[in-house]
Protein backbone atom coordinates (compact mmCIF):
# COMPACT_ATOMS: atom_id res chain seq x y z
CA UNK A 1 0.00 0.00 0.00
CA UNK A 2 2.81 2.30 0.89
CA UNK A 3 4.87 1.51 -1.90
CA UNK A 4 1.55 2.16 -4.13
CA UNK A 5 1.08 5.85 -3.12
CA UNK A 6 4.82 6.82 -3.24
CA UNK A 7 4.23 5.61 -6.81
CA UNK A 8 1.16 7.80 -7.55
CA UNK A 9 2.82 10.81 -5.81
CA UNK A 10 5.84 10.85 -8.55
CA UNK A 11 3.57 10.04 -10.69
CA UNK A 12 1.25 13.29 -10.04
CA UNK A 13 4.09 15.39 -9.32
CA UNK A 14 5.95 14.14 -13.03
CA UNK A 15 2.86 15.30 -15.01
CA UNK A 16 1.41 18.26 -12.35
CA UNK A 17 -1.78 16.36 -11.32
CA UNK A 18 -3.19 17.37 -8.29
CA UNK A 19 -4.00 14.65 -5.77
CA UNK A 20 -7.01 15.24 -3.01
CA UNK A 21 -6.11 13.19 0.20
CA UNK A 22 -8.59 11.64 1.56
CA UNK A 23 -8.87 9.44 4.89
CA UNK A 24 -12.00 8.78 6.37
CA UNK A 25 -13.79 11.83 5.05
CA UNK A 26 -15.24 12.85 7.88
CA UNK A 27 -13.64 16.40 7.82
CA UNK A 28 -13.90 16.82 4.06
CA UNK A 29 -16.23 19.97 4.75
CA UNK A 30 -13.29 21.88 6.70
CA UNK A 31 -11.42 24.47 4.14
CA UNK A 32 -11.34 25.17 1.18
CA UNK A 33 -12.36 23.35 -1.91
CA UNK A 34 -9.69 21.34 -3.36
CA UNK A 35 -9.01 19.51 -6.80
CA UNK A 36 -7.56 16.57 -8.09
CA UNK A 37 -7.39 12.73 -8.12
CA UNK A 38 -8.47 11.11 -5.06
CA UNK A 39 -5.36 9.41 -2.95
CA UNK A 40 -6.87 7.37 0.31
CA UNK A 41 -4.63 6.57 3.24
CA UNK A 42 -7.24 4.02 4.15
CA UNK A 43 -5.18 0.97 3.32
CA UNK A 44 -2.84 2.35 5.91
CA UNK A 45 -4.00 1.04 9.20
CA UNK A 46 -2.70 -0.62 11.57
CA UNK A 47 -0.83 -0.37 15.39
CA UNK A 48 2.75 0.16 14.79
CA UNK A 49 3.75 0.11 18.30
CA UNK A 50 2.40 0.84 21.97
CA UNK A 51 3.76 0.85 24.90
CA UNK A 52 1.34 1.88 27.76
CA UNK A 53 3.93 2.47 30.75
CA UNK A 54 5.90 4.76 28.41
CA UNK A 55 2.79 6.62 27.42
CA UNK A 56 3.69 6.30 23.54
CA UNK A 57 1.57 5.01 20.53
CA UNK A 58 2.72 4.96 17.09
CA UNK A 59 0.41 3.98 14.15
CA UNK A 60 -0.63 3.96 10.62
CA UNK A 61 -2.70 6.77 9.31
CA UNK A 62 -5.79 5.15 8.14
CA UNK A 63 -6.31 3.84 11.44
CA UNK A 64 -9.56 4.78 12.48
CA UNK A 65 -9.88 6.94 15.99
CA UNK A 66 -12.50 4.83 17.48
CA UNK A 67 -9.41 1.94 17.12
CA UNK A 68 -7.11 3.52 18.65
CA UNK A 69 -9.37 5.47 21.66
CA UNK A 70 -10.65 1.62 22.10
CA UNK A 71 -7.03 0.57 23.07
CA UNK A 72 -6.31 2.94 24.80
CA UNK A 73 -9.73 2.47 27.03
CA UNK A 74 -8.16 -0.75 27.77
CA UNK A 75 -5.62 0.52 29.45
CA UNK A 76 -6.40 3.41 31.19
CA UNK A 77 -5.25 5.82 29.16
CA UNK A 78 -6.45 8.36 26.46
CA UNK A 79 -5.66 11.06 24.00
CA UNK A 80 -5.92 13.95 26.19
CA UNK A 81 -6.51 16.37 23.27
CA UNK A 82 -10.23 14.69 22.32
CA UNK A 83 -9.92 14.98 18.57
CA UNK A 84 -13.04 15.34 17.18
CA UNK A 85 -14.43 12.52 14.91
CA UNK A 86 -17.49 14.51 13.39
CA UNK A 87 -18.81 10.73 11.85
CA UNK A 88 -17.52 7.28 13.03
CA UNK A 89 -14.64 7.23 10.00
CA UNK A 90 -12.69 9.80 11.67
CA UNK A 91 -8.74 8.83 11.23
CA UNK A 92 -5.78 9.39 13.34
CA UNK A 93 -4.03 10.92 10.10
CA UNK A 94 -7.05 12.79 9.31
CA UNK A 95 -6.72 14.63 13.05
CA UNK A 96 -3.36 15.56 13.12
CA UNK A 97 -4.11 16.72 9.30
CA UNK A 98 -6.82 18.83 10.21
CA UNK A 99 -4.64 19.35 14.09
CA UNK A 100 -8.25 19.84 15.79
CA UNK A 101 -8.72 19.75 19.37
CA UNK A 102 -11.64 18.99 21.46
CA UNK A 103 -12.92 20.49 24.79
CA UNK A 104 -9.89 19.29 27.07
CA UNK A 105 -7.73 21.67 24.66
CA UNK A 106 -7.03 24.71 27.27
CA UNK A 107 -6.13 22.44 29.97
CA UNK A 108 -4.50 19.77 28.73
CA UNK A 109 -3.12 20.96 25.53
CA UNK A 110 -3.40 20.95 21.35
CA UNK A 111 -3.25 18.00 19.21
CA UNK A 112 0.26 19.42 18.06
CA UNK A 113 1.34 19.02 21.50
CA UNK A 114 1.19 15.27 21.55
CA UNK A 115 2.76 14.80 18.11
CA UNK A 116 6.44 13.20 19.14
CA UNK A 117 6.99 12.10 15.45
CA UNK A 118 5.32 11.36 12.22
CA UNK A 119 6.48 9.40 9.16
CA UNK A 120 4.90 11.17 5.71
CA UNK A 121 5.13 11.32 1.92
CA UNK A 122 6.39 15.03 0.61
CA UNK A 123 4.73 16.27 -3.08
CA UNK A 124 8.00 14.54 -5.12
CA UNK A 125 7.12 11.26 -3.73
CA UNK A 126 10.14 10.92 -1.59
CA UNK A 127 9.65 9.70 1.86
CA UNK A 128 10.58 11.07 5.23
CA UNK A 129 10.49 10.62 9.06
CA UNK A 130 10.33 13.48 11.74
CA UNK A 131 10.71 12.94 15.34
CA UNK A 132 10.90 9.23 17.02
CA UNK A 133 8.51 7.66 19.67
CA UNK A 134 10.19 8.88 22.74
CA UNK A 135 9.01 12.01 24.63
CA UNK A 136 12.46 13.55 24.79
CA UNK A 137 13.45 13.18 21.29
CA UNK A 138 13.27 17.07 19.51
CA UNK A 139 16.14 19.56 19.11
CA UNK A 140 15.83 22.13 16.88
CA UNK A 141 13.25 22.85 14.23
CA UNK A 142 9.96 19.84 15.44
CA UNK A 143 8.68 19.95 11.80
CA UNK A 144 6.15 16.42 12.68
CA UNK A 145 4.35 18.77 14.58
CA UNK A 146 4.39 21.49 11.64
CA UNK A 147 2.34 18.95 10.10
CA UNK A 148 -0.65 19.40 12.54
CA UNK A 149 -2.72 21.37 11.12
CA UNK A 150 -1.31 21.50 7.88
CA UNK A 151 -4.36 19.86 5.69
CA UNK A 152 -2.11 17.73 4.34
CA UNK A 153 -0.72 20.48 1.79
CA UNK A 154 2.68 19.57 2.93
CA UNK A 155 2.76 15.80 2.60
CA UNK A 156 0.57 12.57 3.17
CA UNK A 157 1.23 11.53 6.59
CA UNK A 158 1.48 7.45 6.62
CA UNK A 159 2.51 6.94 10.20
CA UNK A 160 1.91 8.79 13.38
CA UNK A 161 3.48 8.81 17.38
CA UNK A 162 1.51 10.30 19.63
CA UNK A 163 2.14 10.83 23.80
CA UNK A 164 -0.70 9.82 25.68
CA UNK A 165 -2.00 10.08 29.01
CA UNK A 166 -3.58 8.16 31.55
CA UNK A 167 -7.54 8.74 32.17
CA UNK A 168 -8.26 10.85 34.98
CA UNK A 169 -9.31 9.14 38.03
CA UNK A 170 -12.56 11.18 38.66
CA UNK A 171 -14.70 13.33 36.66
CA UNK A 172 -18.45 15.40 37.20
CA UNK A 173 -20.11 17.89 35.09
CA UNK A 174 -21.54 21.08 36.92
CA UNK A 175 -24.21 23.40 35.09
CA UNK A 176 -24.70 26.59 36.27
CA UNK A 177 -27.21 29.60 34.63
CA UNK A 178 -25.54 32.54 33.85
CA UNK A 179 -25.75 35.59 30.76
CA UNK A 180 -23.18 35.31 28.63
CA UNK A 181 -21.42 37.69 29.93
CA UNK A 182 -21.24 36.50 33.64
CA UNK A 183 -20.09 33.52 32.45
CA UNK A 184 -17.27 34.70 30.68
CA UNK A 185 -15.83 35.76 33.37
CA UNK A 186 -16.50 32.32 35.32
CA UNK A 187 -15.17 30.89 33.54
CA UNK A 188 -11.86 33.00 33.47
CA UNK A 189 -12.19 33.16 37.49
CA UNK A 190 -11.64 29.51 38.03
CA UNK A 191 -9.07 29.20 35.08
CA UNK A 192 -6.70 31.05 37.28
CA UNK A 193 -7.73 29.06 40.64
CA UNK A 194 -6.15 26.12 41.66
CA UNK A 195 -9.39 23.62 40.44
CA UNK A 196 -9.19 20.98 38.41
CA UNK A 197 -11.26 22.09 34.95
CA UNK A 198 -11.13 19.84 32.25
CA UNK A 199 -13.81 21.47 30.12
CA UNK A 200 -15.68 24.49 30.04
CA UNK A 201 -18.83 25.62 27.50
CA UNK A 202 -21.71 28.43 27.46
CA UNK A 203 -24.58 27.86 25.23
CA UNK A 204 -28.35 29.39 26.26
CA UNK A 205 -27.95 30.61 29.42
CA UNK A 206 -26.07 27.88 30.71
CA UNK A 207 -22.29 27.34 31.64
CA UNK A 208 -21.37 23.92 31.76
CA UNK A 209 -17.97 22.86 33.48
CA UNK A 210 -16.01 19.60 34.07
CA UNK A 211 -13.92 18.77 36.72
CA UNK A 212 -11.19 15.78 35.84
CA UNK A 213 -8.21 14.39 38.49
CA UNK A 214 -7.93 12.74 41.42
CA UNK A 215 -11.56 12.12 43.55
CA UNK A 216 -10.70 14.19 46.33
CA UNK A 217 -9.73 17.29 44.12
CA UNK A 218 -12.73 17.30 41.96
CA UNK A 219 -15.01 16.17 45.67
CA UNK A 220 -13.53 19.23 46.92
CA UNK A 221 -13.54 21.68 43.84
CA UNK A 222 -17.50 20.46 43.42
CA UNK A 223 -17.81 21.39 47.15
CA UNK A 224 -16.73 24.72 46.63
CA UNK A 225 -18.25 25.58 43.14
CA UNK A 226 -21.42 24.29 43.62
CA UNK A 227 -23.86 24.09 40.73
CA UNK A 228 -25.84 21.13 39.28
CA UNK A 229 -24.42 17.80 38.70
CA UNK A 230 -24.90 16.76 34.82
CA UNK A 231 -26.65 12.81 34.13
CA UNK A 232 -24.85 11.18 31.33
CA UNK A 233 -22.29 13.63 30.88
CA UNK A 234 -19.74 11.51 28.87
CA UNK A 235 -22.47 11.89 26.26
CA UNK A 236 -22.91 15.38 26.37
CA UNK A 237 -19.26 16.68 25.95
CA UNK A 238 -19.08 13.89 23.54
CA UNK A 239 -21.54 15.65 21.49
CA UNK A 240 -19.78 18.92 21.64
CA UNK A 241 -16.74 17.48 20.72
CA UNK A 242 -18.22 16.07 17.77
CA UNK A 243 -20.68 19.12 16.58
CA UNK A 244 -23.64 16.55 17.20
CA UNK A 245 -26.23 18.94 18.35
CA UNK A 246 -28.83 20.85 16.69
CA UNK A 247 -26.99 24.33 16.52
CA UNK A 248 -24.08 23.52 14.69
CA UNK A 249 -25.99 21.88 11.73
CA UNK A 250 -26.69 25.69 10.84
CA UNK A 251 -25.05 26.87 7.97
CA UNK A 252 -22.36 29.28 7.42
CA UNK A 253 -20.44 28.00 10.82
CA UNK A 254 -17.91 30.55 12.37
CA UNK A 255 -15.10 29.65 14.49
CA UNK A 256 -13.84 32.79 16.32
CA UNK A 257 -10.97 32.35 18.27
CA UNK A 258 -10.07 35.35 20.23
CA UNK A 259 -8.78 36.28 23.99
CA UNK A 260 -10.72 34.30 26.83
CA UNK A 261 -11.66 37.27 28.32
CA UNK A 262 -12.84 38.96 25.51
CA UNK A 263 -16.37 40.46 25.88
CA UNK A 264 -19.88 39.31 24.19
CA UNK A 265 -18.99 39.99 20.31
CA UNK A 266 -22.55 42.00 20.29
CA UNK A 267 -23.10 40.28 16.75
CA UNK A 268 -26.87 39.60 17.42
CA UNK A 269 -26.64 35.95 16.82
CA UNK A 270 -26.61 32.64 18.61
CA UNK A 271 -23.17 31.46 19.59
CA UNK A 272 -21.82 28.47 21.92
CA UNK A 273 -18.42 29.26 23.30
CA UNK A 274 -15.95 26.99 24.69
CA UNK A 275 -12.20 26.88 26.01
CA UNK A 276 -12.65 29.08 28.52
CA UNK A 277 -14.30 32.02 26.17
CA UNK A 278 -10.94 31.43 23.98
CA UNK A 279 -13.70 30.05 21.16
CA UNK A 280 -16.57 31.41 20.03
CA UNK A 281 -18.93 29.39 17.70
CA UNK A 282 -21.27 31.74 15.34
CA UNK A 283 -24.02 30.19 13.04
CA UNK A 284 -24.25 33.77 11.25
CA UNK A 285 -25.00 35.25 7.86
CA UNK A 286 -23.13 38.50 8.45
CA UNK A 287 -20.28 39.65 5.64
CA UNK A 288 -16.64 37.56 6.08
CA UNK A 289 -15.44 41.31 6.99
CA UNK A 290 -17.55 41.92 9.89
CA UNK A 291 -17.27 38.92 11.32
CA UNK A 292 -12.97 38.85 10.66
CA UNK A 293 -13.13 42.19 12.19
CA UNK A 294 -15.04 41.28 15.64
CA UNK A 295 -12.73 38.30 15.89
CA UNK A 296 -9.76 41.10 15.16
CA UNK A 297 -10.85 43.40 17.76
CA UNK A 298 -11.22 40.48 19.92
CA UNK A 299 -7.58 39.73 19.72
CA UNK A 300 -8.00 36.85 17.18
CA UNK A 301 -9.17 35.51 13.92
CA UNK A 302 -12.47 33.88 12.11
CA UNK A 303 -12.55 30.82 10.49
CA UNK A 304 -15.76 29.58 8.23
CA UNK A 305 -15.80 26.36 9.42
CA UNK A 306 -18.76 24.92 7.77
CA UNK A 307 -20.13 26.17 4.75
CA UNK A 308 -19.01 28.21 1.16
CA UNK A 309 -15.94 30.05 1.93
CA UNK A 310 -15.68 33.32 1.33
CA UNK A 311 -14.00 34.99 -1.67
CA UNK A 312 -10.33 35.07 0.37
CA UNK A 313 -11.07 31.75 1.76
CA UNK A 314 -12.41 29.78 4.82
CA UNK A 315 -8.92 30.72 6.84
CA UNK A 316 -8.25 34.22 7.63
CA UNK A 317 -5.76 35.46 5.53
CA UNK A 318 -2.25 35.97 6.48
CA UNK A 319 0.14 38.99 7.00
CA UNK A 320 2.64 39.13 4.05
CA UNK A 321 5.30 37.60 6.25
CA UNK A 322 3.78 34.99 7.28
CA UNK A 323 2.21 34.50 4.04
CA UNK A 324 5.63 34.14 2.53
CA UNK A 325 6.48 31.86 5.21
CA UNK A 326 3.97 29.38 4.49
CA UNK A 327 4.75 29.81 0.42
CA UNK A 328 8.83 28.85 0.75
CA UNK A 329 7.46 26.07 3.31
CA UNK A 330 4.77 24.58 0.47
CA UNK A 331 8.04 24.97 -2.22
CA UNK A 332 10.03 22.99 -0.01
CA UNK A 333 8.01 20.06 0.65
CA UNK A 334 5.87 19.80 -2.20
CA UNK A 335 7.41 22.34 -5.38
CA UNK A 336 4.41 21.84 -8.62
CA UNK A 337 1.26 22.21 -5.84
CA UNK A 338 -0.33 18.87 -6.38
CA UNK A 339 -1.11 18.46 -2.47
CA UNK A 340 -4.44 19.47 -1.41
CA UNK A 341 -4.25 22.38 -4.13
CA UNK A 342 -6.08 25.58 -2.42
CA UNK A 343 -7.56 23.65 0.75
CA UNK A 344 -5.48 25.50 3.15
CA UNK A 345 -5.03 28.96 1.49
CA UNK A 346 -6.62 29.49 -2.22
CA UNK A 347 -3.65 30.73 -3.91
CA UNK A 348 -1.28 27.50 -2.83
Amino acid sequence: MLDSIIERIRDAHAHETPLIIHGGGSKSFYGNHDEGEVLSTRGLTGLVDYQPKELVLTARAGTPLADIEALLGEHGQMLAFEPPHFAGSATLGGAIAAGLSGPRRPYAGAARDFVLGVRMIDGTGQPLRFGGQVIKNVAGYDVSRLMAGALGTLGVITEVSLKVLPRPAAETTLQFEFDEADAIVKMNRWAGQPLPLSATCWHAGLLTVRLSGAESAVHAAHARLGGEAVRDAAAFWQRLRDQATPFFDKRPLWRLAVRPTAPSLDLGDAQWIEWGGAVRWIASRLPAVMLREAAANGGGHATLFRGKPPADGAFAPLAPALAALHRNLKQRFDPKGILNRGRLYPDF
